[in-house]
């Protein structure tokens, strides 16, 4: 989440301190919310939803796995006496979307690719739940915003027109809750009701597309590298359409976030057939200093993470 140093809470400001000052403040959060429930769960939230950046500094990402889900938890009791706090709700649907893909996710593509189906299996459900509870947070926090939003969402109804009612402000809450939808769709895709809903957060992106390009520099962008890579041009989409938002989301990034890179080579250059690029581009990927963008140094290590993997199967890939 962008830098804030301070965050209001009903009439009393309350300065934001670094995160090891908020892990604190999660240890004390039940002290907090027994001597008075409502006060302390806002100053507690406050600190959860505060701009820290310190995992996505981190270079260690078996220490963030071991980290997250304690703060996770800390943020759902807190939500339930703040059940309306969107910053609290936005908190849990990006933070759960992106523990899901790093961590649980990633786990599961490496067990398919190396043969350990029933790993892959379970792993794959347990993702697809996680994403499902991060959309669920996220649509919560765009109905408090905009009321009468997720149930037009959850029923594909007047998408654009529903969506039209949502400001650049919440292109973040946008993003997360579409990234997680669209994510559980792809681990669920013998769910036929879960993947008719798919218009839904590829209607989100291309709002929050328009609301707000340089959003994360340029997410929005990468999902449609994706979306766009695995569709043909006569739907809309193919590798011209994708290479030119790879090209943005680039732009957008300065060339510092590897993950669009991966799914370049993922969704275009696999279906194309094109190993010597393909192989390129992920050698790119790897030999990339991640300290030269310590911002995005944890995303960066899992993208190199999950490139090193794509590379020790690409004979799986290509004929």
């Amino acid at each position: 989440m962008p830098p804030r140093d301070e965050a209001n809470t009903s009439n009393t400001r309350v300065h934001v301190k670094p995160w090891k000052n908020r892990l604190l403040l999660a240890t004390l959060a039940p002290l907090l919310l027994s001597a008075c429930k409502t006060t302390g769960a806002k100053i507690a939230a406050s600190a959860f939803t505060g701009s820290g950046d310190t995992f996505a500094r981190d270079e260690d990402p078996e220490l963030v796995r071991a980290a997250v889900p304690f703060a996770l938890k800390t943020m759902e009791s807190l939500l339930v006496t703040l059940p309306d706090d969107v910053e609290l709700l936005k908190a849990l649907t990006a933070n759960f979307t992106q523990y899901a893909y790093a961590f649980v996710q990633q786990d599961a593509d490496a067990a398919e690719m190396e043969g350990r189906s029933a790993e892959a299996r379970a792993g794959r459900d347990r993702a697809r739940k996680l994403f499902l509870r991060a959309r669920d947070y996220g649509l919560r926090g765009l109905d408090v915003r905009y009321p009468g939003l997720a149930k037009s969402l959850r029923g594909a109804r007047d998408l654009d027109a529903a969506l039209a009612r949502v400001n650049p402000e919440d292109a973040e809450l946008l993003y997360w809750t579409a990234a997680a939808w669209a994510m559980a769709i792809s681990d669920g895709k013998s769910d036929m009701q879960l993947v008719s809903e798919l218009p839904a957060p590829v209607a989100m992106m291309r709002r929050g597309l328009a609301l707000d390009e340089a959003f994360d520099h340029g997410a929005f962008h990468e999902f449609f590298v994706t979306y766009d890579g695995g569709r043909s041009a006569a739907d809309g989409g193919g590798p011209a359409v994708a290479r030119r938002h790879l090209d943005r989301a680039l732009a957008l990034s300065g060339g510092k976030k590897l993950g669009v890179r991966v799914s370049w080579a993922e969704s275009v250059l696999v279906q194309q057939q094109d190993r010597a690029a393909y192989e390129a581009e992920l050698r790119r990927v790897i030999a990339f200093d991640v300290d030269s963008a310590p911002e995005h140094r944890l995303a960066n290590l899992i993208a190199q993470r999950r490139a090193r993997l794509l590379l020790a199967h690409v004979d799986d890939l290509f004929a």
